[in-house]
């Protein structure tokens, strides 16, 4: 088998991989767990997890028009927003994550998804300023927003880091 296949090869199953990371976002955006006060969604665990595994680009994919899609689709309001935050907190953490030469150490996941999660909390405090027209809306989900980022960031890395997912992600791209 020529390189160029082989390079064919593995780009086509990046793409898979993207969309089947893609396709888990929309679906986990489009119902949430009833908390007091709002609902916690799982998306955000899809777009960490996603991050750390995929490069930058393919991670905004994920991350940012995932969320696009699932919002366009089930709540069309913050898309944008949703555009915008996400894919920025995707695209964060796969360039924080893939900065270590060790792929398995704890730490660097940790810190890459910490940030993603500020960037998040962040991103839709601002953003849902601007969507309502009033930052009293956005700090009344503040609490929840920080619940949610917090929850997809710890819940992200430790499937990452428990399942071993670079390995095995590695192994079905370069098979």
């Amino acid at each position: 088998m020529s390189e160029t296949t082989v390079k064919k090869t593995d780009r086509t199953r990046v793409l898979t991989l993207t969309a089947l990371f893609t396709g888990m976002n929309i679906a986990l955006s489009s119902f949430g767990i009833p908390v007091p006060g709002g609902h916690l969604y799982l998306n955000d665990i899809v777009i960490t997890a996603a991050a750390l595994l995929l490069d930058p680009i393919d991670a905004f994919i994920v991350g940012g028009v995932g969320a696009f899609l699932g919002d366009l689709l089930f709540y069309p309001t913050p898309m944008f927003v949703s555009l915008v935050t996400h894919g920025l907190q995707a695209v964060v953490i796969s360039l924080v994550a893939h900065r270590t030469n060790d792929e398995h150490a704890l730490k660097p996941m940790i810190f890459a998804a910490v940030l993603g999660a500020l960037i998040n909390v962040v991103g839709y405090t601002i953003g849902r300023a601007f969507v309502y027209a009033t930052p009293e809306a956005s700090l009344l989900k503040f609490p929840f927003q920080v619940l949610q980022a917090g929850v997809g960031a710890a819940l992200g890395v430790f499937l990452v880091h428990r399942l071993d997912l670079k390995t095995q992600v590695k192994r079905l791209l370069h098979s």
